[in-house]
């Protein structure tokens, strides 16, 4: 059964972005589209609470592209398998301006040997930027992939001053 989610863009200086919200919080963040025109929250329709969590998105969102660690973030609520869901948590556990391997996250969660599951679950992360999948680089420091493109990856490690 699919649960009724609204979506609403965060408009930033790289673009709009889209965030989508349940009932229970943020479920997904999308990277801005290609010659995506700004567009305003609508006025009607929408729950205080998801405007609350709105605010707090945006403002992690904005945050995390100026390099800063967020104070504070929305209620996630993310779908995924339970092993999908240990590895963003352990990515919600990397600092701002540091970096794991994909080797490293599978040792934080206890399965040492799931290094390609977890570039699998790094891949099918809800949403980036703020679980940070970014802060994931490849064995040997180098900057591996990531879903929404390798200059979005360089671009937000840089913007958090980590070089590789």
């Amino acid at each position: 059964m699919k649960t009724e989610q609204i979506e609403l863009p965060v408009a930033t200086a790289e673009g709009n972005f889209m965030a989508c919200y349940s009932k229970n919080g943020l479920a997904r963040l999308d990277f801005p589209k290609v010659n995506t025109p700004a567009s305003n929250i609508p006025a009607a329709g929408i729950s205080t609470q998801i405007r609350l969590w709105h605010r707090i998105t945006e403002t992690a969102l904005k945050a995390v592209l100026a390099g800063r660690a967020p104070r504070k973030f929305p209620p996630l609520d993310v779908v995924g398998t339970a092993f999908q869901k240990s590895v963003w948590n352990a990515l919600r556990k990397i600092p701002a301006g540091q970096t794991r391997s994909y080797g490293e996250v599978a040792q934080a969660i206890g399965r040492p040997r799931a290094v390609r599951a977890v570039g699998g679950a790094c891949g099918a992360n809800p949403i980036p930027v703020l679980v940070p999948c970014h802060r994931v680089l490849a064995a040997n420091k180098k900057i591996g992939g990531f879903s929404s493109g390798l200059a979005w990856k360089r671009r937000l490690l840089a913007r958090e001053g980590v070089k590789v």
